[in-house]
């Protein structure tokens, strides 16, 4: 089974195409121990809780430098919490925004994929075809994900994501490169596209269907960052996007939801926010 047929098994399983973000800050996790304990204890009390409310989301997706920061212990914390997501059936999208020349990307690959036995990764772009190669290597022969950067929901990224080059923006050129790179991983290779930037986005769902590309997009910025989800799912659906492959995200809206709710019990807040988010996108 494809990065591609992952996702659109667990949309009819799971009924979401929430990704939950796993982002990890010792300060706002309410428990005793060391950082190991801390955020695997956090993290699998909330897929225990969703799983036994049949409200597990789409994939979850770790950022691996929010367990790096903790040193080895936080390392050793992504493991399990990466085992825990396998265990209740979760597509795992590693958040390293991997790229380097080919060898070393190749050993990126190797980590990714082969030690952290992730479902997907996430990519920059930024040094060309031998950089994203090995990882696409990975989508066309063994069935694992990639996304590559494309519209971002940063603020900074209209500095250079929005630049013109002989009257087209460097984001449509990286759109195009996307589609080329990915033309032989059956619909594994996919873009990162802001939902803090419908306009852009709405262009490039209109892009993918137009070439059509069986294209994944992992869709950021809901929630704290500004964009809407019922935007776009209105997006989505209005392109022609298929809908069962897409992901939009959402970290620190449903980790520390118990702040909003002003609760104790941070594993039930995290449930009800996968609800309220599968209502807003309501695809």
């Amino acid at each position: 089974m494809g990065y591609a047929d992952l996702l659109r098994e667990t949309t009819e399983k799971n009924k979401s195409i929430v990704c939950m973000g796993a982002d990890p800050v010792l300060d706002k996790i309410p428990l005793k121990g060391g950082p190991e304990e801390q955020i695997s204890s956090f993290y699998e009390q909330i897929l225990e809780a969703a799983s036994s409310e049949n409200t597990l989301p789409g994939a979850i997706k770790p950022n691996i430098a929010f367990y790096a920061q903790y040193g080895f212990e936080g390392l050793r914390a992504l493991k399990k919490v990466i085992a825990k997501a396998k265990e209740v059936g979760l597509p795992v999208i590693l958040d390293a925004k991997r790229g380097d020349i080919g060898k070393t990307s190749a050993a990126y690959a190797e980590e990714v994929f082969g030690f952290w036995g992730a479902d997907c990764v996430t990519l920059a772009p930024y040094m060309g075809q031998d950089s994203v190669g090995p990882f696409i290597k990975w989508c066309e022969e063994k069935g694992k994900g990639a996304y590559i950067l494309n519209r971002t929901s940063n603020e900074g990224a209209k500095e250079l994501q929005n630049l013109e080059i002989e009257g087209r923006k460097l984001y449509e050129i990286v759109a195009e490169k996307i589609v080329e790179w990915g033309s032989n991983a059956e619909g594994n290779v996919g873009a990162v596209v802001g939902a803090t930037s419908p306009a852009e986005m709405e262009e490039l769902c209109k892009f993918f269907v137009e070439k059509k590309a069986k294209m994944p997009l992992l869709i950021p910025g809901v929630g704290a960052q500004g964009g809407s989800a019922e935007e776009v799912t209105s997006i989505l659906k209005k392109t022609g996007m298929d809908i069962a492959i897409q992901r939009i995200n959402s970290s620190s809206g449903i980790n520390f939801a118990y702040e909003k709710e002003g609760t104790t019990d941070f594993a039930g807040a995290a449930v009800k926010a996968i609800k309220e988010l599968n209502k807003e996108i309501d695809f």
